[in-house]
């Protein structure tokens, strides 16, 4: 995936990993939790934690997309 602000630079990648109080979606090129609406995504369940990460992808994904036309 693109950056829309520079076609040389991959866009954001989420991922998720466990900690000790739940999964956490994570920026993979800055290893830093993924915030929504400022809210850092920690302590998640399974099922959210991979919903928000196939959410923050396809999202990244479309943005990528809508500025590259």
């Amino acid at each position: 995936m693109l950056d829309p602000a520079n076609a040389n630079t991959p866009a954001a990648e989420y991922d998720m990993c466990p900690g000790a109080d739940g999964w956490t979606v994570y920026d993979t090129a800055t290893g830093e939790p993924a915030r929504v609406n400022g809210v850092p995504q920690t302590g998640l369940d399974i099922q959210d934690a991979d919903e928000l990460v196939d959410a923050l992808m396809l999202l990244a994904q479309q943005q990528s997309r809508s500025t590259s036309q």
